[in-house]
């Protein structure tokens, strides 16, 4: 028969692998379900992998502005890096971005924004 402190570590590592557990599914979660999903177009301005331990690629799109408006900036992450690398090759272009929202991330070492890019097309001047 179990002793009173063998029965507290038990419950206790339970209760922490049941935490573990339940972060994981949030993540995963998060990670997969999409809030929304659309397209921007604008200049590719900025391609870099940020980060101390996790490494995230992060970018800027110029967005086409009406003459005499100021720029909107679009901030945005990229989790695929053959994606990264299409980008990298597209800078200074006018592009177009399809992304996905994904609200909720519990770190930023799954991207510094919300906003994660899928794909993209390079637009005809």
């Amino acid at each position: 028969m179990p002793t009173s402190s063998n029965r507290v570590a038990l419950y206790t590592g339970g209760f922490f692998l049941t935490l573990a557990v339940l972060f994981g599914a949030y993540v995963a979660l998060t990670l997969n379900w999409s809030y929304s999903s659309g397209e921007r177009a604008g200049f590719l301005q900025k391609m870099s992998l940020k980060g101390w331990v996790c490494k995230t690629w992060e970018g800027e799109l110029s967005l086409i502005a009406i003459p005499g408006a100021a720029p909107e900036k679009f901030l945005f992450s990229v989790r695929d890096a053959t994606v990264a690398k299409r980008m990298e090759a597209s800078m200074g272009k006018r592009v177009t971005l399809n992304y996905e929202q994904h609200k909720g991330v519990p770190s930023s070492c799954f991207g510094e924004t919300e906003y994660f890019v899928i794909d993209l097309k390079e637009v005809a001047p």
